[in-house]
């Protein structure tokens, strides 16, 4: 009878620490903007060599945005096919 009180004791004390594990669902880890992206570009003056080059969605953007300042201040400001 002992043997079977401990026993039901134990389950009753372990299954709430199972039960709390379970419920918790795992966070999102990584955010959008820190996904890592890898791009390949072929180096200049070869057709099969090439250069990996892997840096966070947020990298990559704020690289594209930077060329595009650039590209904007050396035209002046004008976009692509406007005419003076």
């Amino acid at each position: 009878m002992h043997r079977f009180t401990a026993l039901a004791l134990l389950l009753a004390v372990a299954a709430p620490a199972a039960q709390a594990k379970t419920k918790d669902a795992p966070e999102k880890a990584v955010d959008a903007a820190d996904k890592v992206i890898c791009k390949r570009f072929t180096k200049t003056g070869s057709l099969v060599d090439s250069e990996r080059v892997c840096k966070t969605k947020a990298e990559w953007q704020r690289d594209r945005d930077e060329l595009r300042s650039i590209n904007q201040s050396r035209m002046g400001g004008r976009l692509p096919g406007e005419q003076q």
